[in-house]
């Protein structure tokens, strides 16, 4: 896995008791666009502290250019931020 961490876009959904499960993202490319990527499966939900901040860590699975591809996906608890961190 290649390290990433690049900010994205994310739309996700919350549960009552305030569980985060990512859908989809929206990932900026080369040429100054961007693509949708959706994602098929939460495969683990994890939680660490980097440099003393809160971290979700999440490895999902989703297929990108019809190849089935694992990676993993970080939310910034203090900022509200979504990052790709592994692809």
């Amino acid at each position: 896995m290649k390290l990433l961490m690049k900010n994205v876009d994310m739309i996700c959904v919350s549960t009552r008791e305030g569980r985060i499960s990512p859908l989809k993202f929206r990932l900026p490319d080369e040429r100054g666009g961007h693509s949708v990527v959706k994602i098929d499966r939460v495969l683990k939900r994890d939680e660490q502290k980097i440099a003393g901040n809160r971290m979700l860590v999440y490895t999902v699975q989703s297929l990108i250019n019809n190849i089935e591809t694992v990676y993993e996906m970080k939310y910034e608890v203090a900022t509200c931020k979504w990052y790709i961190s592994k692809l």
